[in-house]
């Protein structure tokens, strides 16, 4: 029997970045927030003397843990989907901070082509630019109306940065300078620029400087070890949740934070939600915690797994295309070129994970796409993240995978050899979607999450295009050999590729086709919202983190507006059903009229 607690105000599942905002936010309102968080907690203190590429890199020591909790995977319908047993291709964090602690702190901003795309592309390209199996749309809310909480999310985690040429407009510069360039990205830039290109420096959550932000959390400056990825900062030098939001949220005096809490259960009476059921995996005690309003704050597979097991919104259905719940599921492709050079060495030993010099030329619609098969593009860079001897190898193609050759070649190029990579916008797919295994159960004995991915004809066009342009470049910037990267028949779930997952749980206007508002909220329940990457309706060329953030600020207004309009659904530019019925039905008139005029 769940033991019940005394009822909250608000209560977020998991305690990472977008929790932490939600939870400053509304804890400087005096909102009083509970997070509770299925990880242990942690802080700068426990990331002292973690340059251990083995126990971090390798055996995911930040993940979480798949013998207790992971997902099925299959590449297409008629397969059947088995468990994960160990994590390859992302990366999921568990513990206060979530993934947040492990990242490279790569911050972009979605560009305003991403938030209108569909519209965009219809207008620019025809409505078959795309087939009817891509499920294409727009997200509910435009750049301009999102521009200030990118800004907000930039200053609370410093990011050091400047102007991109190519970039989507900003009302104010970056908090803090770029990060220090090197003869690396100095070549890059320079061969990049002679290509007619427009390179400029990464913006990166790896502070340039000390910053003090508006809260009062310090951020160190970075010390350029090249231990970011998949590690904990012992310095305080990366922005985390860890360092800013979270500790602005106990500040405040009203956020109570729980470890080692799985919540399990969604509980609701159909329209609303009336709180969480959670185990403690320490006592295995049960708890039921009742609160007016409830944020999904978890990563994107754990947020549409615990709406489809509570029975929230309506599951997606591929076959006829209706629901939304577990829809647009988008990951990305990592097309680029490798160069190696006979002569000349370089330093990537040192390095940060956000240490890069980038172009945006062929991101978003920066170029035309009126002859190629494919829409968007990528942001292509090179990075300086710090080379660690275990997991990097590089060698020509063609080297034997085993025996004298193939060390001589291993110890040749371990420091001759650069990389140019770019990420590539992921379009959703009808095919490409999660819900619910019928066979696989976690330790609670709730179905694992079903992953249902496999890479489409856009991606493999996009890939190759932009794999001969990052060659370009390579070439440009002198390289002996130079090998375009290629793409598997296949998605596979190893090896490592990003941890940048999105959709499941969809924003936009449209109640019959998205999951959720512009505000995260959901539209048929009305006191939950559902916070992060989950709510992209496609996946861009850019890191998410940054418009995660942004999304997480707005969210976190919206929850103020409901709770100030006595438990409304947040309108803000919102269509309700009555208004988008209203609409349809005059664009239904307004087309017969003009069909009788053409008569």
């Amino acid at each position: 029997m769940a033991q019940e607690l005394d009822k909250v105000e608000v209560v977020t599942v998991g305690v990472g970045w977008t929790a932490g905002i939600i939870a400053a936010e509304l804890g400087k309102e005096g909102v009083k927030v509970v997070g509770l968080e299925r990880g242990e907690n942690r802080d700068t203190s426990d990331f002292q003397m973690v340059h251990d590429e083995y126990r971090y890199a390798l055996r995911y020591e930040l993940m979480q843990d798949a013998s207790r909790e992971t997902l099925t995977f299959r590449n297409h319908r008629e397969e059947r989907a088995l468990p994960i047993r160990q994590w390859g291709s992302f990366l999921p964090g568990e513990g206060v901070g979530g993934a947040g602690v492990h990242w490279n702190g790569q911050t972009w901003r979605f560009l305003p082509y991403d938030l209108q795309i569909k519209s965009m592309t219809d207008q620019k390209y025809g409505r078959d630019k795309l087939g009817n199996e891509y499920t294409l749309q727009d997200w509910g809310i435009t750049y301009e109306e999102l521009e200030p909480y990118f800004y907000q999310f930039e200053q609370t985690a410093g990011i050091s940065g400047e102007e991109n040429p190519m970039g989507p407009p900003r009302s104010n510069p970056y908090p803090t300078p770029p990060m220090k360039s090197t003869p690396i990205l100095d070549r890059f830039k320079e061969a990049a620029g002679n290509l007619g290109l427009h390179p400029f420096m990464m913006p990166s959550g790896n502070l340039s400087e000390s910053y003090e932000n508006p809260d009062g959390q310090r951020i160190n400056a970075c010390q350029y070890c090249g231990f970011c990825e998949r590690f904990g900062c012992e310095y305080g030098a990366k922005s985390t949740p860890n360092v800013t939001v979270i500790p602005t949220a106990l500040d405040t005096g009203n956020f109570e934070m729980r470890t080692d809490a799985d919540v399990v259960e969604i509980i609701h009476d159909g329209e609303k939600a009336t709180g969480v059921r959670y185990v403690d995996l320490k006592s295995g005690e049960e708890f039921i915690q009742p609160a007016d309003i409830v944020v999904m704050t978890s990563y994107v597979m754990n947020n549409t797994r615990l709406l489809l097991q509570s029975g929230l919104g309506k599951p997606y259905n591929p076959d006829n295309g209706t629901g939304v719940i577990g829809k647009n599921y988008c990951y990305q492709i990592l097309p680029g070129a490798t160069g190696y050079f006979e002569e000349e060495k370089f330093n990537t030993f040192m390095g940060a994970g956000a240490l890069g010099a980038s172009v945006d030329d062929y991101n978003g619609d920066n170029f035309d796409h009126s002859d190629l098969g494919f829409i968007h593009g990528g942001v292509m860079s090179i990075t300086q993240t710090g080379r660690r001897p275990i997991a990097n190898n590089p060698v020509p193609k063609g080297t034997p995978g085993w025996g004298a050759d193939f060390k001589a070649q291993s110890l040749r190029y371990f420091n001759r050899s650069l990389s140019i990579g770019a990420q590539g916008a992921s379009m959703p797919h009808k095919n490409n979607y999660m819900d619910l295994d019928p066979t696989y159960k976690d330790a609670h004995g709730n179905p694992l999450l079903r992953l249902n991915y496999d890479f489409t004809e856009q991606d493999r066009k996009l890939h190759e295009y932009l794999s001969d342009r990052a060659a370009e470049i390579m070439e440009e910037m002198g390289a002996d050999i130079v090998e375009r990267a290629t793409m598997p028949d296949h998605y596979d779930i190893v090896p490592y590729q990003t941890t940048h997952n999105t959709g499941g749980v969809i924003m936009g206007d449209d109640p019959e086709t998205s999951a959720v508002n512009n505000y995260l909220q959901m539209w048929d329940h009305e006191n939950v919202f559902v916070v992060g990457a989950s709510a992209f309706a496609h996946n861009g060329g850019y890191n998410p983190t940054g418009t995660v953030g942004a999304l997480a600020y707005r969210a976190a207004e919206g929850i103020l507006q409901y709770r100030e309009n006595g438990g409304q659904l947040v309108q803000g530019n919102q269509k309700s059903k009555s208004k988008l019925a209203q609409e349809a039905k005059d664009q239904k008139a307004k087309e017969e009229k003009n069909d009788r005029k053409l008569a």
